[in-house]
C-alpha cells in the first residue's frame, strides 16, 4: 500500500482522532495524550503543528489516498545539537504491517536531509516495540544501543533503543 506525507489540514482531525483513540498506539507513545482522544484534541494538535516554528518542527500527516492514517514529525534540538533532530511517528492500527511506516520514515528523512541543515535524525522507541524498531532498521537507521531504564510509562520502568540516521 502506498502512502504519502503532507502538511496537516484541520479537516484531518476526524481521522486523526480515530487513529489515536487506541490504547495499543498510546502505550508506545510518550505521555501527555488524552484517552479517549477526541476530534477537538486532534484539532488542537493540528493547529499547534501548523503554527509551530518552521525551523524546528517538521510535522506531517501520513496519508493513504489522501486520508490521514498517522503522524510523523521531526523536531530539531538546540544548542550544540542544533543539527540533530528527534523523530516520532505512529500509524493507525488497521494500517500496521503494510510498509506504510517504513515508507513514511524514508520520505521524511529525504525531505529533512534535502531541505534543512539537519545532519542527524534519531529515534528512541521503547525496547519492546519491535515493530517500530524494524521500521527504523528498514529505513536506514542504525541501532546505537539500549538506553537502560530510560523511561517510566504507566508506572513501569522501561528500556529504550537509540537509532539514528545521518546525512551522507
Amino acid at each position: 500500500m502506498e502512502c504519502k506525507i503532507r502538511s496537516w489540514r484541520i479537516e484531518d482531525a476526524k481521522h486523526l482522532a480515530e487513529a489515536l483513540n487506541n490504547k495499543k498506539i498510546l502505550e508506545n507513545l510518550r505521555d501527555g495524550l488524552p484517552y479517549p482522544y477526541t476530534v477537538d484534541d486532534a484539532k488542537n494538535f493540528i493547529s499547534a503543528m501548523l503554527e509551530a516554528d518552521k525551523d524546528t518542527t517538521y510535522a506531517f500527516a501520513i496519508t493513504v489516498d489522501d486520508k490521514a492514517v498517522g503522524s510523523i514529525g521531526v523536531f530539531r534540538k538546540d544548542n550544540i545539537h542544533c543539527k540533530t533532530a528527534e523523530m516520532g511517528y505512529y500509524i493507525a492500527e488497521s494500517y500496521w504491517g503494510q510498509g506504510i511506516g517504513t515508507s513514511a520514515v524514508k520520505q521524511v528523512c529525504k525531505y529533512i536531509f534535502e531541505n534543512t541543515d539537519i545532519i542527524r535524525i534519531f529515534a528512541e522507541p521503547f525496547a519492546h516495540n519491535l515493530g517500530s524498531c524494524r521500521i527504523l532498521e528498514k529505513s536506514g537507521f542504525v541501532y546505537e544501543g539500549t538506553l537502560r531504564k530510560n523511561a517510566v510509562k504507566n508506572g513501569i520502568i522501561l528500556d529504550m533503543k537509540m537509532y539514528s540516521r545521518v546525512k551522507e
